[in-house]
C-alpha cells in the first residue's frame, strides 16, 4: 500500500473513532439524564462520608407539616463520632435530631454507618417551612459532627412521593377528626402508622360507626 493510501486510511479511522466517541457521549448523557434521581448528593470530609442526602417534604403542596433530611453517613475512622446538628440554608431553625431508639445521641460507629430518615431509623426533622424549603430547589445542608466538624453539600428538595415516599416525614397531617368519634375510630387511629391512608381509613370507620 502506498504511503498516501496509508495516510488516508489512518485519517478515516481517526474520523470514525471521533464520531463514535461523540455518539457514545451523547447517548451516555441522555441515558444519565433519564436515570437521574435527586438522591445522589454526596460529600466526604476527613473520616466522614455523607451520601444520598435529600430534603423530603410533605407530598401535599398545601401542607404545612414538617420536612425531613435523609442521608446515609459513613465513618471510615477508628473512633466513634456523633451527628450533632443539621442546618438547612434558609431555614431559621436547626433540624430536630432523634436517635432510632428514641433518645441519646446520633452515633456513627467507627467503621460503620448511620441512616437518617425512613422507618425505624434516626431522624432529622425540620419545622414547618414550606416557604423556605421548596420542591425542586437545591439547598445547602450542613451536617456537623463531633470530630470532623462541618460537612456541607447542596441537597435537592423532593416531595415524599414515589421512590421517596418511604423516606418522607412520618408525621403526616391527617384530615380533621369527626366531632364525636366513636371509641372504635379512636382506637384505629391510635394504632395507625401515621401514613395518610391509615388515618383516612380510621376516620372513615369512625364516621360509619357514628352513623
Amino acid at each position: 500500500m502506498s504511503s498516501s493510501l496509508r495516510r488516508g486510511a489512518v485519517a478515516a479511522a481517526a474520523i470514525a473513532f471521533s464520531i463514535a466517541s461523540l455518539a457514545s457521549c451523547a447517548a451516555g448523557n441522555n441515558a444519565e439524564t433519564h436515570q437521574i434521581r435527586p438522591d445522589n448528593a454526596a460529600a466526604t470530609v476527613g473520616d466522614i462520608m455523607v451520601q444520598n442526602a435529600t430534603i423530603v417534604t410533605q407530598p401535599d403542596l398545601e401542607s404545612t407539616g414538617p420536612a425531613i433530611v435523609a442521608a446515609t453517613i459513613f465513618n471510615n475512622g477508628t473512633k466513634d463520632q456523633t451527628l450533632d446538628s443539621v442546618v438547612v440554608d434558609g431555614v431559621d431553625k436547626k433540624a430536630e435530631l432523634t436517635a432510632a431508639q428514641g433518645n441519646g445521641p446520633l452515633t456513627i460507629p467507627a467503621g460503620g454507618r448511620l441512616i437518617v430518615g425512613g422507618e425505624d431509623n434516626a431522624s432529622a426533622v425540620l419545622p414547618s417551612s414550606r416557604t423556605s424549603v421548596l420542591d425542586g430547589n437545591a439547598q445547602a445542608v450542613t451536617f456537623t459532627f463531633s470530630r470532623t466538624g462541618d460537612v456541607k453539600l447542596d441537597t435537592l428538595v423532593v416531595p415524599a412521593a414515589g421512590y421517596f415516599k418511604k423516606w418522607g416525614p412520618s408525621d403526616m397531617p391527617s384530615a380533621p377528626a369527626s366531632n364525636s368519634p366513636s371509641p372504635e375510630s379512636s382506637e384505629t387511629a391510635g394504632e395507625g402508622s401515621g401514613a395518610p391512608a391509615d388515618g383516612a381509613q380510621g376516620e372513615a370507620d369512625g364516621a360509619e360507626a357514628g352513623h
